[in-house]
Order: C-alpha cells, then sequence, then structure tokens
C-alpha cells in the first residue's frame, strides 16, 4: 500500500533533479572548478568536461579526500601543457579510464606514443597555433605558446631508473566556448611579448596564470602580464605554495595589480564559478 506514495516521492524527486540540472544547463553558463596548483575541471554549457594539468594525487598540498579520482565524475578531454610531473600528472589513469584524449605538446604525445604509455586514439597530436574541435564545433581549443621547458622524466620499468625523454615545447590553451566565453589556461610561463599578440587575437575573458616564481612568473610580473598585455576581464592565481620555492602569494599579485577593472579571484581548492 505504500507503493504509489513512494514512487510518487521518488518521482518528485529526480523530476526536482532533473529541473535543477536543466535549469544549470539552461543559464548558459560554463563552471570553472580550481582542483589545485595548475589543475582545473571545467564544464561547458552543454555539460562537456575538459581536465587540465590533472596534477591530483601527488600533489602534497591536497587533502585525501580531495585526491578522489573518481570524485571528478566523467571527462571528456584532457589538456597538458607540458611534460614536467606537476601537470602531467594523473593524466594517463584519467585517459584510460574515460576514453579522453589528451591533447598536450606533439612532442610530448609522441614521447607517450612511443614509450606505450598511451595508445594513438588517446593521444592526438597538435601543435602551437593549431585549433581542435574534439567536443564538437562550438568549443574551439587552441594550443599557444608558453616561455618554459618541457622534459619528461619518465620511470623505465625495465631497469627501474628514471629517463628524461623528449617533451616538446611548453605551451598553453585558450579555449572558446558555446557561450563565447574564453579561457586561457597559460601552463607554466615567464613574460614573453606574445602575451600582446594573445590579447589582440584571442581576447580571453579569463586568464589562469602562474604567479610562485622561480619556475614562472613571480606576482608582479603576473600583474604586469594581466594589466598591461592581456587584460581580461577576470584572472584566477594559480601554481603557487605547493612547493616551498613557489614564494608568490595572491595577496602580492592583488597589491601588484594595485586598481584595475580586472577582477582577481583569489581561489582556494576546490573553488568553483559559473562564467
Amino acid at each position: 500500500m505504500y507503493r504509489k506514495p513512494m514512487m510518487a516521492l521518488l518521482g518528485g524527486a529526480l523530476l526536482g533533479l532533473g529541473l535543477s540540472l536543466s535549469a544549470m544547463a539552461s543559464d548558459g553558463k560554463i563552471e570553472v572548478h580550481w582542483i589545485g596548483h595548475a589543475a582545473f575541471k571545467i564544464t561547458s554549457v552543454d555539460g562537456k568536461v575538459i581536465v587540465i594539468d590533472p596534477f591530483i594525487t601527488k600533489n602534497p598540498k591536497l587533502p585525501a579526500e580531495s585526491k578522489n579520482l573518481d570524485a571528478l565524475g566523467k571527462i571528456d578531454v584532457i589538456l597538458v601543457t607540458h611534460g614536467h610531473v606537476d601537470h602531467v600528472g594523473d593524466s594517463f589513469d584519467l585517459a584510460k579510464k574515460h576514453k579522453a584524449p589528451v591533447y598536450a605538446p606533439a612532442g610530448l604525445n609522441q614521447t607517450f606514443l612511443n614509450l606505450g604509455i598511451l595508445p594513438a586514439e588517446l593521444a592526438p597530436r597538435m601543435n602551437k597555433t593549431g585549433t581542435v574541435t574534439p567536443l564538437g564545433p562550438k568549443i574551439k581549443i587552441s594550443m599557444v605558446r608558453a616561455e618554459h621547458s618541457s622534459e619528461f622524466v619518465w620511470k623505465n620499468p625495465l631497469t627501474g631508473k628514471d629517463e628524461t625523454q623528449v617533451g616538446g615545447e611548453p605551451v598553453g590553451f585558450v579555449i572558446e566556448f558555446e557561450n563565447g566565453f574564453k579561457v586561457y589556461h597559460m601552463g607554466d610561463t615567464g613574460l614573453f611579448g606574445d602575451m600582446r599578440l594573445i590579447h589582440e587575437y584571442y581576447r580571453p575573458d579569463l586568464i589562469l596564470i602562474p604567479i610562485g616564481g622561480h619556475f614562472v612568473m613571480d606576482p608582479k610580473a603576473a600583474a604586469y602580464a594581466t594589466k598591461e598585455m592581456l587584460k581580461p576581464k577576470f584572472a584566477i592565481p594559480m601554481h603557487y605554495g605547493t612547493i616551498p620555492v613557489l614564494k608568490g602569494t595572491p595577496e602580492e599579485y592583488q597589491q601588484a595589480m594595485g586598481e584595475s577593472p580586472i577582477k582577481v579571484l583569489a581561489w582556494k581548492p576546490g573553488d568553483r564559478m559559473r562564467f
């Protein structure tokens, strides 16, 4: 005798959930989620998921509960900016689990193929200035320059020793979503003059910018790149504090920004926002 009320209750709950998910999709926005370090998960208007530089399980600053890869849900595409371990991270496990292709510098993907780490269908090649649309024509992923290095260190299973392999050249990614919003993940980079060209040609709305110093821009250099060269609407500082030499802080970055219409979002790992 409880069957009909129970079914009605369940149906109502599912209807409410459906309406909630439908409302999220119909608001015409994307969701940006900072996992930590340089790792981001971005969900498109239509629910496609891009994960960038997924350094998660070995990130020393993430709590154990944040290192559960299953908690990321489904993944459609993985982007890797260069060959260093704190950016390649968990790419291989995620790619194989979700059958999600990894877009990385062409030389790095060739190394993944040569070493048998990824099959060809999960390591498509592209290069700087190239644009791909693996999620359909409404989402454009463009590879751009970065000023850094990209060697890939791999432990040879036969010898048990680390080997330094070709990693291609470091890159960043500009992603244009269905709603026209453009996100520029800068990867690891120092200042370079073509940031002005990236502003002029791609016009990113949001930049994900490294500020830690030592290996990347420090807060002062990052602020200069933001205000004088890239001129986005929003900036999220990243790649700081994970190891001792990455000393730059969001507070220093905001101070160096001074008076500016650009909104700096000083997030904590796990924070997210819709744009």
